[in-house]
């Protein structure tokens, strides 16, 4: 091979590698920028209507929204896998959810609830160790401890325990589990050739519409409240949370690991900040640069093992 096929190959390789490597990167970008959106809608919401009715008219703007494209492929697909994502559904979006938002409006700082929220990629590992027999390699751990590390530095000007009753403090532990489950559950029932992302959306928030719903019922009304406060923070959440979050979040889990996308997730503390910094003028510090460095530094060990 001469000396320019030689230069070609090289050239052609680098591109592909940069290609490959903007073929992964962009899609978690935006995870993060989706994901984090959410913890400022919860922060948006609080102010103008109880957490499980924004939860209700979230969901119940994105089954109506996606009805008209998806209903033809859902009559065609297999009880089976309806059964299955909808189980999924019920732990990703209804356990993690109300596990979160509840635990924030009873007292837990959001900042602390974000915290252990994003202890995923942790949870995901230790139950990936317990029911699947995996083996993650030591940097994988190290990344993720240093991936915890810059989290704290991130929030700890953020980080109070505030005057919640002991029980709270469980229920975002208790979020982060159902989301991990589902993640693991989600990656090793692989249904992608039975039903689109579109669908597995749909069918996730429908489940999740009828189980806040559930929750509402006995001890309050269904009826929205008719206020821009409430209009925005619905669609905040409904547009940028669910159909950006979770939409991307199964997108990238299709496509890498579960501790992965966890940890990719461990951007999302700072992203909140600067959120929040824009849209209600919370102060910024050098501390969260010297977070978004460690986490970076954890992300790329774990990248880097697997």
């Amino acid at each position: 091979m001469s000396k320019i096929d030689l230069l070609q190959a090289e050239k052609t390789s680098s591109i592909q590698r940069v290609r490959g490597c903007l073929a992964h990167c962009l899609p978690e970008a935006l995870l993060v920028l989706a994901w984090s959106s959410g913890f400022v809608g919860i922060r948006l919401s609080s102010d103008y209507a109880p957490v499980f009715l924004v939860l209700f008219w979230r969901c119940a703007l994105v089954v109506a929204l996606m009805l008209p494209l998806v209903w033809r492929e859902l009559i065609r697909t297999p009880i089976n896998v309806l059964l299955t994502q909808g189980s999924i559904g019920l732990l990703a979006m209804s356990g993690y959810l109300a596990g979160v938002g509840k635990g924030i409006e009873y007292g837990v700082p959001a900042g602390l609830a974000a915290l252990m929220a994003d202890l995923l990629p942790v949870g995901s590992a230790l139950l990936g160790v317990l029911f699947l027999h995996s083996r993650p390699s030591v940097s994988t751990w190290l990344g993720l401890v240093l991936g915890v590390a810059g989290v704290v530095i991130v929030t700890w000007g953020v980080l109070s325990w505030g005057n919640a009753a002991p029980w709270a403090y469980g229920l975002p532990l208790l979020g982060m589990f159902s989301l991990a489950c589902a993640t693991l559950l989600q990656k090793k029932i692989n249904t992608s050739a039975a039903i689109s992302l579109p669908g597995v959306l749909w069918l996730q928030c429908a489940v999740s519409l009828v189980a806040f719903g559930g929750a509402i019922v006995p001890t309050g009304s269904l009826t929205p409240i008719f206020s821009s406060g409430f209009i925005i923070s619905v669609l905040w959440t409904a547009l940028f949370s669910t159909l950006g979050g979770y939409g991307l979040y199964w997108f990238c889990l299709k496509r890498t690991s579960p501790v992965r996308v966890g940890s990719v997730l461990y951007l999302s503390p700072a992203v909140t900040l600067l959120w929040s910094w824009f849209m209600f003028g919370e102060p910024l510090s050098w501390s969260m640069l010297a977070g978004v460095l460690v986490s970076g530094g954890g992300l790329w060990l774990v990248i880097r093992a697997q």
